[in-house]
């Protein structure tokens, strides 16, 4: 009888046990991952499936990721928009409660508020978001806003704010400090008041009533303007009054009314019926002259401030501001356009025609994006730097005798100008848009996190392991592979003797 080798029946056997081994390392991979396969093709059938649903949820990341970062970008806005706000608030409330400073100047208080109120500003509308500026439009390498320094003073040869006010006040004033106005007598019983040229600057006649017995006025008419009081019917009396009306530079109106007296001399904005009607003349012509100069020095020189502030602050690089032909200023009779080379341009970001916050976009989902974009030359974000600016850049006077009234006549203006009227964009307008954005954002970021726990529910299905079962099975591998190496063990040890 012929006897079969155990030889290869043991190599089946320690082949058994490698497999088992293989499987026993397989189950202890999935104990410790949790996924069913390392690769897609262990997954069979539902590897198409599960590239799409890990596709779907690194998206879904991204989202995330983009909607964490603009919502820095935004709260860092806000916190922006909030201190102008603010700043806002303490510059107005200085203008308004600021007292006489030391040397009868009005503005001491208030302008060295601006200043610093200014400072701030341009450092806020300069906020940056890593290498990100916020409110440059689409600009976002560069700054929004020139310095303070260059926005008062100028760069070298480029003006500032101070130097375009400083020109304009010359040219509105006029050589005589009568805001461009002459006074004369062309006869011995009336009075003339013309404008010295047809320009832009200075006081514009806008009409002339008059309250005085015997007198007959007429005008304004011509180009440039002219007015005239005709006293040659008589004196006026006690009392009667005549009213000049001007439009001022930043298109406010002003009244000059002159009221006749038999004191002498008389008081302030009035005039002393003389012995003659050509004294009376002569005594109102005197008056017109003084109360001319005094206007032309508070409320002409306040409204001249704003106008070039207006200009100043009107301007972008495309669009330079206009200036005071000159120099001579004082004599000028037109406006030029500045340039890049000779003027600061204080806004230095991206400018548009398209909405501001246009400017800036973000898709937060599959089929949504927000836009959260801005530009500090919006009009509200402009109205609070220009007016601020305007505060700071007019210096007033200790020794001036109009410093007091000068001061309240800019104040009054700008104090307006920080209170925009109704339909003019505010910056709770700009926060309100961005509230909006950061509604969405929230919304979104709440509609992932769903969206990521079925997702994720569903590819634990396809891809994930019962940590009960696995370890059950690899119990059962384990009883199979001891069981197996024992019986292996034996027929190695089995030979012809231990046979027979």
């Amino acid at each position: 009888m012929s006897i079969s080798s155990v030889a290869s029946r043991s190599a089946l056997a320690v082949q058994q046990i490698v497999n088992l081994r293989k499987q026993f390392d397989e189950f202890q991979r999935q104990l410790s991952t949790g996924l069913k396969s390392a690769n897609y093709a262990g997954l069979g059938l539902d590897r198409g499936v599960t590239v799409s649903l890990n596709a779907q949820l690194s998206a879904i990341a991204g989202y995330d990721s983009t909607v964490n970062t603009v919502t820095t970008r935004i709260n860092l806005m806000n916190t922006a928009l909030s201190g102008v706000v603010d700043l806002t608030s303490a510059v107005k409330k200085a203008m308004v409660q600021a007292p006489m400073g030391a040397g009868g100047s009005g503005a001491s208080l208030a302008q060295q508020t601006a200043q610093n109120a200014l400072d701030q500003l341009v450092g806020m509308l300069n906020t940056r978001a890593g290498e990100r500026y916020l409110f440059s439009g689409r600009a976002t390498d560069q700054p929004a806003l020139e310095t303070l320094d260059h926005i008062l003073n100028g760069d070298g040869t480029r003006a500032g704010l101070k130097q375009l006010i400083a020109e304009r006040n010359q040219a509105d004033l006029g050589a005589g400090g009568l805001g461009r106005l002459t006074v004369s007598t062309p006869t011995a019983t009336s009075l003339q008041l013309d404008e010295d040229a047809v320009s832009p600057f200075g006081f514009k006649l806008a009409s002339v009533t008059s309250g005085l017995t015997n007198a007959t006025v007429s005008g304004p008419a011509g180009a440039p303007a002219s007015l005239t009081a005709d006293l040659s019917g008589g004196n006026p009396n006690d009392g009667d009054a005549i009213t000049f009306r001007f439009t001022l530079p930043d298109g406010t109106n002003e009244n000059l009314t002159l009221t006749a007296t038999t004191n002498s001399p008389a008081g302030a904005n009035e005039f002393t019926i003389g012995a003659s009607a050509a004294a009376t003349t002569a005594n109102l012509q005197t008056a017109l002259t003084t109360a001319l100069g005094t206007l032309a020095s508070t409320k002409l020189a306040a409204a001249s401030a704003v106008a070039a502030s207006d200009e100043f602050f009107a301007a972008d690089a495309g669009n330079p501001p206009q200036r005071v032909s000159g120099p001579p200023f004082d004599t000028a009779t037109a406006q030029v356009a500045g340039t890049t080379a000779n003027t600061v341009i204080w806004y230095t970001g991206e400018t548009g025609s398209d909405p501001a916050r246009s400017t800036a976009t973000a898709r937060i989902d599959q089929s949504l994006v927000v836009n959260y974009g801005a530009r500090a030359n919006e009009t509200a974000i402009r109205s609070v730097v220009q007016n601020v600016a305007t505060l700071a850049a007019v210096t007033i006077s200790a020794s001036d005798p109009n410093g007091a009234d000068l001061s309240a006549a800019l104040n009054q203006r700008l104090v307006a100008n920080l209170t925009p009227p109704s339909g003019t964009q505010t910056i709770s307008d700009i926060e309100t848009e961005l509230a909006g954005a950061q509604t969405a954002l929230a919304a979104a970021q709440g509609r992932h996190q769903q969206t990521r726990a079925s997702l994720g529910d569903f590819l634990q299905q396809i891809e994930g392991v019962s940590n009960e079962e696995v370890g059950t099975q690899m119990l059962a591998l384990q009883t199979r592979m001891q069981a197996t190496m024992q019986t292996t063990a034996l027929l190695y040890q089995t030979s012809l003797v231990n046979y027979l």
